[in-house]
């Protein structure tokens, strides 16, 4: 079984696909963060519009050209964005070959749905320097060199 883009440890079947599929809804900011990472890495557009808040939500949301090839998120720090909360912050960093992505997010919920609101770009973090026989950090089970670490 294929484990979760989002970094979970999970399956994707058990984490981010219930929620990809309309199964069911993100029960916090945190969450709805890991399944719009999924959805960028798998090139879900549907549902990451869907996810977004209609206040921000651009227009037009291509994502099917993106080819950038995401390995890992981590995921940094979370203020509120709780079951009971109406409002959520996750900063995070999202790796890819060269280069990363290093966000503050801000979600909202309404009438029980999480949404993505906006984010904040940050100051690039140091890269972690992974061995070509250590696991690869995207999640796959496999050594680095016979991942993304090919090349």
């Amino acid at each position: 079984m294929d484990l979760c883009p989002c970094g979970s440890g999970k399956t994707y079947r058990d984490c981010c696909a219930p929620l990809h599929r309309g199964e069911s809804l993100a029960t916090s900011a945190e969450a709805l963060m890991r399944s719009r990472y999924s959805a960028y890495v798998l090139k879900l557009g549907d549902y990451l519009a869907a996810t977004w808040h209609r206040s921000t939500r651009p227009a037009q949301l291509d994502i099917a050209e993106d080819n950038t090839p995401w390995q890992r998120l981590r995921i940094l720090a979370t203020a509120r964005g709780g079951e009971t909360d109406s409002e959520g912050v996750v900063e995070f960093a999202a790796d890819y070959p060269g280069g990363q992505m290093h966000e503050r997010s801000r979600f909202v919920r309404e009438d029980g749905q999480w949404f993505y609101l906006d984010g904040e770009m940050l100051p690039l973090l140091p890269q972690e320097k992974v061995g070509r026989n250590e696991p690869c950090p995207c999640g796959s089970g496999r050594k680095f060199k016979k991942c993304c670490g090919k090349g």
